[in-house]
């Protein structure tokens, strides 16, 4: 089987999670980080359960599944918080890829969506460079 090529990401890219029904998210591209992170409110765990609110430029909308996990997650300040994680897909470059999410506040940043490079190695080269290339490619199509 051949091996498919490399596509280069932006630093900033709007993105899709079509399994959350999110269309054009913020994203931003984040090597420093092993896990991609969204950004979320009210999540709990009721009865094995997860419930979240995610927060986009679309506004809020709630959420609730059986299929995740909690990992231990060191943030960029160092400190270690148990986050709830989720498998989703993310759309990229008109391509599906599965990603482990982790839920988070992240209402003190820019972008509500943190893409980290678990999903990026072997897939994509990173050009801080450029911006929403998947995003302006998608508008083309």
């Amino acid at each position: 089987m051949a091996k498919r090529e490399k596509l280069v990401i932006g630093r900033l890219d709007v993105i899709d999670l079509p399994d959350l029904g999110v269309v054009d998210i913020h994203a931003k591209i984040d090597t420093g980080a092993y896990r991609s992170s969204l950004h979320c409110k009210k999540v709990h765990e009721e009865d094995g359960v997860l419930f979240f609110t995610l927060h986009t430029d679309a506004g809020y909308k709630e959420y609730a599944t059986k299929d995740w996990t909690q990992k231990i997650v060191r943030s960029s300040n160092g400190k270690a918080q148990k986050r709830y994680v989720i498998k989703t897909r993310m759309r990229l470059f008109g391509r599906n890829y599965m990603a482990s999410i982790s839920l988070t506040d992240r209402s003190e940043m820019k972008n509500p969506l943190l893409i980290g490079r678990k999903i990026l190695t072997n897939k994509f080269i990173v050009d801080v460079s450029q911006k929403n290339l998947s995003y302006n490619q998608k508008k083309k199509n």
